[in-house]
Formats: C-alpha cells, sequence, structure tokens
C-alpha cells in the first residue's frame, strides 16, 4: 500500500497550523497565559458578569476545560467568582483589575501575532481562510452536540 499526501488531510494540517500557533503564542504573546485563558479573558471584557457554564458556551470550550481554565485564572489573581445578586444559587464571574490589565497587555500581542502568523496571506486570502475555518469547526461543534 503507498503512503497517503498528508497534505490533502485536514486534521494534519490543523496540528500544524495548531503547532505554528503555539509557537508564535509563546514567543510573542505570553508564556504563561494561555490563548483559552485568553478567551476568557477577552469574553469576560465582552459579557462581565456571565456564569462559568455560558462563558464556555461563549469561548466554545467544553465544561471540563472551562472549569480548569477559570481556577487557574482565579488562582492567578485575574478574575473572581462573586454570588450573583439575582441569584443567589449561582456565582457569576468578573475580571479582576490585574485581569482587566493582563487583558489589556495580550490584546496588543495577540494583534501582532496575528499579523505574523496570517502574513503570508493577502487581505483577502485571510478573510477566505478565517471564514473556512469558522464554517469547518462551526460544523463540527454542530456534529459534536
Amino acid at each position: 500500500m503507498a503512503a497517503v499526501d498528508l497534505s490533502t488531510h485536514p486534521g494534519h494540517l490543523a496540528r500544524r497550523l495548531q503547532q505554528a500557533h503555539t509557537l508564535l503564542w509563546t514567543t510573542m504573546v505570553s508564556e504563561e497565559t494561555t490563548s483559552p485563558q485568553f478567551a476568557v479573558l477577552n469574553a469576560l471584557i465582552d459579557k462581565p458578569d456571565i456564569d462559568q457554564r455560558t462563558l464556555g458556551e461563549h469561548v466554545h470550550l467544553d465544561r471540563s476545560t472551562i472549569a480548569d481554565v477559570v481556577a487557574r485564572l482565579a488562582g492567578r489573581g485575574l478574575l473572581e467568582r462573586v454570588r450573583d445578586p439575582l441569584d443567589g444559587r449561582r456565582n457569576v464571574l468578573k475580571l479582576t483589575r490585574e485581569g482587566t490589565q493582563a487583558h489589556r497587555k495580550l490584546v496588543t500581542r495577540t494583534a501582532r501575532m496575528n499579523q505574523v502568523f496570517l502574513a503570508p496571506l493577502d487581505e483577502t486570502e485571510r478573510e477566505t481562510l478565517l471564514r473556512l475555518i469558522g464554517r469547518v469547526t462551526d460544523a463540527a461543534e454542530e456534529l459534536r452536540g
């Protein structure tokens, strides 16, 4: 049996893309804050005072992953759990002052990293790539249910 051309396997290419992203992230953005952690900080800027389940849905992280990310960020003092004043049975999440400052710093760095990451593409190609990746990931999430 002959070897297959892995350049036609989206999973192989997605793994390589993720490796490239991780390398750029750790060198240009942060060795301490991961991309999923940044997504959580960013979501809480956009939607403060949401519960952990809603946050996980918003940033497309499963229950165990969002619990771990929230615990790590809370442990670093970047977010806090606060009793919901409208429903004392649940907690909502809010960024601390340190969390807001960390987000501000990371936003600038992620913008630079994205420029480097997408530099081989012209503007139309960038828009097409992001649109197509979004369609594939949205469809995959629907399959997961």
